[in-house]
């Protein structure tokens, strides 16, 4: 960890990895001691699930960098602003939670048109700067080819991941119609929503903990997966490492489970936009995944019976 923080990337990464844990304390104990509800769901869960997301995600970009040599303003650069505009954005949630208003597609005043504005604007501004890593990590020579591309697919899936939390933005019928609906209500006025297909927009029924809608679709799915690609191809990149598999090998199988994964994404959002709950899916969207996993499948399994094995493995890392 020290070897981390003493990189380029490690002091504005890593603080802000520490201050969304410290968030993420300060939103458990508003869970327990506030009893207020915002949009159906318990005040200060947002801000604890952004803040667990932006540590974990700050914490792996801080770990990816640390494979890039040279470039060290660069890299320097990309990492601050990473960190300021993902700071920026769970101090707005935190600011509407104690205000006792939504966050997200809250245009009900100036104010909140504003803020929800800047939040936009951050988001964008970290994907480009996400973008970027990717580019130095392209770029970069790695003792292992698998696991570099592990780390260069994983990031890119995760922009991809991101991008479609702009979807949310983008109001369609049923959002419009959710919008009016709430606004005769007396609710706050959004312009999108997190749910497709759902007349009572965002705040109905949903999954436990993650409050996916369960009464029609919802773009939170893809987007958390997508996002969260960083980590779990970086994890299967590492495990490869570690094998006794030949380097063509490990690479196939990186590319396979990169490009499962990226399908799984696209499922998922195209699911959502068909306004289907993630926990209700219909015959084509089961058949759609039955023919991924099968596909997927027998390609693991064609690149594991060939005849790869043996070779010394490469520990990964920069190349010299």
């Amino acid at each position: 960890m020290r070897r981390l923080l003493d990189t380029p990337a490690g002091r504005p990464l890593g603080v802000t990895s520490a201050v969304m844990l410290a968030a993420l304390v300060a939103a458990a104990i508003g869970l327990i001691v506030d009893p207020r509800v915002i949009t159906g769901a318990p005040a200060w869960l947002k801000p604890a699930k952004f803040a667990i997301s932006i540590a974990v995600y700050c914490s792996t970009l801080l770990w990816l960098l640390s494979f890039v040599r040279g470039h060290t303003r660069f890299v320097r650069g990309v990492a601050w602003v990473t960190a300021v505009t993902l700071l920026v954005e769970e101090t707005i949630i935190v600011g509407q939670v104690v205000r006792g208003v939504p966050s997200h597609f809250n245009v009900s005043t100036p104010l909140d048109s504003t803020l929800f504005s800047i939040m936009g604007s951050t988001i964008v501004i970290a994907w480009v700067a996400g973008l970027l890593a990717a580019i130095l990590l392209l770029r970069q020579r790695m003792a292992d080819s698998a696991f570099g591309w592990a780390l260069r697919l994983g990031l890119l899936i995760s922009l991809v991941g991101m991008s479609l939390g702009f979807l949310m933005t983008n109001a369609n019928p049923s959002q419009e119609l959710a919008a009016n609906v709430r606004a005769q209500a007396g609710l706050p006025i959004t312009s999108g929503a997190h749910s497709v297909g759902v007349p009572a927009g965002d705040g109905g029924a949903g999954l436990p903990i993650v409050g996916w809608s369960t009464e029609g679709g919802d773009l939170r799915a893809p987007h958390f997966v997508g996002i969260h690609a960083i980590n779990v191809l970086a994890l299967i990149g590492w495990a490869l490492s570690r094998s006794r598999l030949r380097r063509s090998a490990r690479l196939g199988l990186v590319w396979t489970a990169s490009l499962g994964y990226l399908s799984l994404v696209g499922l998922l959002a195209w699911q959502a936009l068909r306004e289907q709950s993630l926990a209700a899916p219909d015959g084509l969207t089961l058949a759609a995944a039955g023919v991924l996993l099968a596909t997927f499948s027998v390609a693991t399994v064609a690149i594991l019976a060939s005849p790869t094995r043996g070779g010394a493995t490469t520990q990964p890392g920069p190349a010299s």
